[in-house]
């Protein structure tokens, strides 16, 4: 049994020093969104988008959830989606939604994207490199299970968000001071105005500045050639450090270019960091929390029992017990990468005595940790997100709860359904 100790607690360098990274990267996305709204552009547009879709709101859902969930299944799009939540949420308030919404749009459409991932480098790819195998074995029963997980999880938001549009008292988070004007003057207001030359160089710069975010981050050989595919020329590799540098530039060229001159500039991006302090330490702590956990061995500990729980079992359910058994790891290790690291040493052979592919093995374990990474309260990804949509993780879990469980169902049947096809 693991003892916690006092030099458990504070070895905090290594995974926790590392959150850093993150820290800087919110507060440079609250500068840059407090200069993007500054600006005006912003609200301008987001008028003139509602307006155009006041009728068909649902279609942006479903547009937006579906690229967030192929970011995720191919890429492992996860705290990059910390940066979306000041475009998402206004835009869904001002379709009549609440912010309960946004955040399923986010955290859903992206999280489901990587419990079905299909080439994800930081979770399949990596895994596929500890069982060694090729990561495009399986890769069809993924893209499957994938269109199917993403479809039923655009038709749960979608279908919370008509209710909340229809009888906004079935909200399950309410609407803070502003919420419900947003919508009331959306659907009043007669076609907004149309957008300066100025309003438009400020849209493309934000517009380019996704883009080029997007671009940077995703490991390109990998998706096509495989994990041990050495970077294209042309890749940038990015990540958080030169993200924080990115989104930093832009809210200093994208306030310039909206005219709010240098001192109103100054001060805009000294207040738009200073009120994402919160969320940032939000991440932080969460972070730590995993650090403790795994500076005791209590990941450990679990790895054992898991090792002890699906060895010797019939190759028939060894698939869905791997999909069980990896649930309470993935909790303490948030992690793909990290959890893949130390659970697929163990788990590919054990596939192997089982007479399951090594490759199921990989699916199963797969979406356990995109299923428990979709609540897990030591999740950057999941605490950030809702502090800066302002939901409660109470409200939050009795909104995504019965999704979970649709989730755990059809993720049963898949692996089931693999095993009789994988299976020796």
């Amino acid at each position: 049994m693991p003892i916690v100790t006092v030099e458990a607690i504070v070895n905090w360098r290594g995974f926790l020093f590392g959150s850093a990274g993150v820290f800087l990267f919110v507060l440079a996305i609250g500068a840059f969104i407090t200069v993007m709204f500054a600006t005006g552009a912003l609200d301008r547009g987001i008028a003139r988008l509602a307006y155009r879709v006041r009728d068909r709101g649902w279609l942006l859902i479903v547009a937006i959830m579906s690229v967030f969930s192929l970011l995720g299944t191919t890429e492992g799009m996860a705290e990059e989606t910390l940066g979306f939540y000041a475009l998402i949420i206004p835009l869904m308030l001002a379709l009549g939604y609440d912010r309960m919404v946004a955040v399923g749009v986010i955290i859903v459409g992206a999280g489901i994207g990587v419990m079905g991932s299909t080439v994800n480098p930081f979770s399949v790819g990596v895994a596929s490199g500890f069982a060694d195998v090729s990561i495009g074995d399986g890769i069809a029963l993924r893209v499957v299970m994938w269109l199917v997980l993403t479809g039923v999880a655009i038709g749960y938001v979608v279908r919370y968000a008509h209710k909340v549009n229809m009888n906004p008292s079935a909200s399950l988070v309410g609407f803070a001071p502003g919420d419900r004007e947003q919508a009331v003057e959306a659907a009043a207001a007669a076609e907004p105005p149309a957008l300066t030359t100025r309003h438009k160089l400020v849209l493309w710069g934000v517009a380019l500045t996704f883009a080029f975010m997007i671009f940077s981050i995703i490991p390109w050989a990998s998706i096509f050639e495989g994990t041990d595919a050495e970077p294209y020329s042309w890749e940038l590799g990015w990540w958080f450090p030169e993200l924080t540098a990115l989104f930093i530039v832009a809210a200093v060229v994208i306030g310039l270019v909206g005219g709010l001159g240098e001192n109103r500039l100054t001060s805009t991006l000294s207040k738009g960091a200073g009120d994402f302090i919160y969320p940032a330490l939000v991440i932080v702590l969460a972070r730590g929390v995993s650090v403790i956990m795994n500076n005791n061995e209590i990941a450990d500990t679990v790895l054992n029992a898991m090792e002890d729980a699906a060895s010797g079992t019939a190759s028939g359910i060894f698939a869905p017990v791997i999909f069980l058994v990896n649930l309470p790891l993935a909790f303490l290790i948030p992690s793909t990468s990290g959890h893949a690291t130390l659970a697929m040493p163990i788990l590919a052979p054990l596939g192997d005595f089982a007479g399951v592919d090594r490759s199921l093995v990989i699916t199963s374990w797969n979406a356990a940790s995109g299923w428990i990474n979709l609540i897990t309260p030591t999740s950057a990804v999941v605490m950030g997100g809702i502090a800066l949509a302002k939901v409660r993780y109470d409200r939050y879990i009795r909104f995504v709860a019965p999704l979970l469980g649709i989730l755990f169902v059809l993720t049963l049947v898949f692996v089931a359904l693999g095993a009789a096809f994988y299976g020796d």
